[in-house]
């Protein structure tokens, strides 16, 4: 019998490629009729991520560099026609890979920002899917603003600098605007049709699987139900729990873990774009040092304003932070630049995580156990911080002010009571952070909702596999 192939396309960045290869391997765990090519993309401006699947089922095709002309054009708009400019090359891979008489093609999964590749499984007559990297109340909010959009003419922008709310059926409680994306609110630069149109194609893919799990989600995925949207199977959490090694950088992190009290720390880190203005790094250190409690903190050098980039780690932390810091607070805390994040809220000093509220962060603390202070800075998480906070009750809110294009600087008194709600050892929030730790770690099980609806997901493509196929496109 012919192997059944797969071609996922993950968006670029380390975060989508590595929960890309988690549903990889787990599906070719599960049925090993599947084999899976991960066809991948770089920005330009990144550095080399290396993921290993030591997996014999599942190899990697890095992809040739898109020639695409990104000018002044916004962050938002960038990400689709980056990867819209990859199409060819797409293309060129598949019919590559399908020249062997061994391989059938079975589909393409794609990834959120990947809509434009449901041309090319259309072209070799397979059906596309979504796996879709952040959570279901966010797929629930992309779907139902596409809908207010197209049928009802809601014009985003009135979100704008207001104080409106919306009622979104993904969420338990309404949604300000001022947490919508900002590309949402882009009318001029192009950023809200490039969404709607996003959202729009979703609708056209036969399967979504979402990188979340029912005990977490239960309201968001029950309103993803029925005829207007295609079948949602939750498949979470998928993460890379391996702590692997950084070298001697994670080293000497790890070994000022061990010197530490259990359950003591709090760990800062805000994902692979977080950075920050003079301004609010002289808060944080202050509300830090004030709050009394031993800190691990992430602090990365903004790129420059005039490219895009990443952040980078600072060559000399005393140009940023206040005078005498690193003096007064040497026997509490440890700054950093890179952080093995996986390795550290694995370790048992740590007792409270304030993150950029990124999805995999969120699925990273809960399995983990360790409360989460919310801090979101760009795409969705606002969102995300929202309903860890309002609907579920799975976080403190350490920033509350949601536009990412504000200069709204946190104060070190806001800070420092944040600090002080988080590390509570007696809070309500401890107690349901660890009963939703041993429901994340029950789910993907024999007999667990992930596991049951992966199953399911992988009967529904076999069902779907064409009979015929096209072998050029």
């Amino acid at each position: 019998m012919k192997q059944m192939e797969l071609v996922f396309i993950p968006s670029p960045g380390i975060g989508h490629l590595t929960a890309t290869v988690e549903i990889a391997k787990l599906l070719t765990q599960r049925d090993p009729r599947f084999s899976i090519t991960i066809l991948t993309m770089k920005f330009p401006f990144e550095t080399n991520a290396t993921v290993n699947s030591h997996s014999d089922s599942i190899r990697f095709v890095p992809l040739p560099p898109a020639e695409i002309d990104a000018g002044t054009m916004p962050p938002g708009v960038f990400i689709f026609e980056f990867v819209k400019a990859h199409t060819p090359l797409v293309r060129d891979a598949v019919r590559e890979l399908t020249r062997s008489d061994s391989v059938r093609l079975a589909g393409f999964v794609i990834d959120m920002f990947c809509t434009s590749m449901i041309d090319v499984a259309a072209e070799f007559g397979v059906p596309s899917y979504l796996f879709f990297t952040s959570g279901a109340a966010f797929l629930g909010f992309l779907f139902h603003l596409q809908f207010l959009h197209d049928y009802e003419g809601l014009d985003f922008s009135e979100f704008k600098d207001s104080g409106a709310e919306l009622e979104v059926p993904s969420y338990v409680n309404s949604v300000p605007g001022k947490a919508f994306p900002s590309m949402m609110l882009d009318r001029e630069g192009g950023g809200a049709e490039a969404a709607v149109d996003h959202a729009r194609r979703l609708r056209e893919v036969k399967g979504i699987m979402v990188n979340t799990f029912v005990g977490l989600e239960s309201h968001a995925v029950q309103s993803l139900r029925g005829c207007k949207f295609p079948p949602v199977y939750p498949v979470g959490p998928l993460l890379n729990t391996g702590v692997g090694s950084g070298g001697a950088q994670q080293d000497a992190i790890m070994t000022w873990l061990d010197d530490q009290p259990l359950s003591s720390v709090v760990f800062l880190c805000f994902g692979s774009r977080g950075s920050f203005g003079a301004d609010q790094i002289r808060e944080m250190a202050h509300g830090l040092e004030r709050s009394g409690h031993r800190f691990l903190w992430s602090l990365r050098q903004p790129p420059p304003k005039d490219r895009r980039g990443l952040p980078n780690d600072y060559a000399n932390l005393e140009e940023v932070l206040p005078e005498g810091f690193l003096h007064r607070t040497a026997q509490i805390g440890k700054i950093i630049g890179w952080a093995p994040q996986v390795a550290v809220l694995a370790h048992p000093t740590i007792e409270g995580f304030v993150s950029h509220c990124g999805w995999n962060s969120i699925l990273e603390s809960i399995w983990y156990g360790v409360p989460l202070g919310t801090w979101p800075m760009y795409v969705e998480q606002a969102l995300n911080a929202l309903q860890l906070v309002k609907d579920l009750g799975l976080a403190v809110e350490m920033k509350t002010d949601y536009d990412a294009n504000s200069d709204y600087v946190v104060s070190a008194k806001m800070i420092e009571n944040g600090l002080k709600i988080l590390m509570d050892m007696n809070s309500e929030l401890r107690k349901k952070t660890k009963e939703m730790q041993q429901i994340s770690r029950s789910a993907t099980i024999d007999g667990g909702s992930s596991y049951f609806s992966l199953g399911r997901f992988i009967d529904d493509m076999i069902v779907n596999i064409p009979c015929e196929q096209e072998s050029e496109a």
